[in-house]
């Protein structure tokens, strides 16, 4: 497995582009100087010894040499031992994550979306011998980890969760459902059970039909509604809400009935999501009324730098960036 240890290092990376936008402007401001100065093509007569061919190769060596140490200091790192215990026993546990617009409002602080993913980080630390997959959905539903024992990457791809991931908007929580449940370990004799978090907006419908099939797979179902009765408005990016084509703002409300339904078809337990801690305890709770199976856990134990590469081939370039010369040779 690939990871980069220190990942927030690679915002560093828009340093390239932005350091060859002010490269490009600085060589066309002195175009500028020089066509003031005289007529160009004398000037280039009378300083045969410049090489603009030049001047751009020991740009890019430049460019080449800042990519390479932002990926550097990010610690490129691979998993290189495998830890594996087949005596181990816990439950195997799929999170089904609403990411459309209407998880942005913020009745539930800091947002719907935010306290969802605060959810699911506490639920992960709770977690030892168990496995945990991630699916979002929208009007779609796509799998974003698969089920796996390793929780540092989990948390990784939690915190990169957002509405931009889905294009499609809407809230089909059945087609959520029918992938979750396909999503567990072949012939695991291990609880099973679907953590489904939303508001329960904009249903496609088929949920409950989808739910009754995952409990006839031996496969539990909990709806953690999130928002309030009240509802709210759905900020957007820019600062503003969303508006219908009327210009009056939409308003989301949590469809608890809705999710009552599911959570019934499913045989598992609905609890509302509010700004208390009653739902992690709650679900604490049922997920430990599971029966523990089996579980071969196969997670990385290790990890070894791969930055040597890296800064070889940066301490290459940079002789060779010395080596280049801006002018031609004699």
């Amino acid at each position: 497995m690939f990871r980069f240890d220190n990942p927030i290092y690679l915002w560093l990376l828009l340093l390239v582009p932005l350091s060859a936008v002010i490269y490009l402007y600085s060589v066309r401001k002195y175009g500028r100087r020089i066509r003031r100065f005289g007529n160009p093509a004398l000037i280039r007569q009378l300083s045969p010894m410049k090489s603009l061919r030049r001047m751009w190769i020991k740009f890019i060596l430049s460019e080449g040499i800042l990519l390479l140490l932002v990926l550097i200091i990010a610690r490129p790192q691979i998993g290189s031992k495998l830890a594996t215990n087949k005596h181990r026993e816990g439950i195997e546990t799929i999170i089904a994550l609403d990411i459309s617009n209407s998880m942005l409002a913020e009745d539930v602080a800091p947002s719907r979306l935010e306290k969802s993913k605060l959810l699911v980080e506490n639920l992960m630390s709770r977690f030892s011998e168990d496995k945990i997959g991630l699916i979002v959905f929208a009007g779609e539903a796509f799998v974003q980890l698969p089920i796996t024992s390793d929780y540092v990457s989990a948390k990784m791809f939690l915190d990169n969760i957002n509405p931009s991931l889905i294009g499609t908007q809407g809230t089909d929580i059945g087609k959520a459902l029918q992938l979750a449940a396909n999503s567990f370990t072949p012939n695991s004799k291990a609880g099973k059970a679907i953590i489904l978090i939303t508001d329960g907006e904009d249903n496609e419908g088929g949920a409950e039909a989808m739910a009754k099939q995952a409990r006839s797979k031996g496969i539990k179902v909990f709806i953690l509604g999130i928002g309030s009765r009240q509802g709210a408005v759905i900020p957007m990016p820019d600062g503003s809400e969303l508006k219908t084509s009327d210009g009056e703002p939409v308003k989301t409300h949590l469809n608890e009935e809705m999710c009552r339904q599911i959570a019934a078809a499913g045989q598992g337990v609905y609890v509302h999501v509010d700004n208390s801690n009653v739902a992690d305890a709650v679900l604490g709770r049922e997920l430990g009324k599971l029966q523990k199976g089996e579980i071969n856990n196969v997670v990385y134990s290790d990890f070894d730098e791969q930055f040597q590469a890296l800064a070889l081939l940066a301490v290459i370039l940079l002789m060779v960036d010395v080596l280049v010369l801006e002018r031609k040779k004699s």
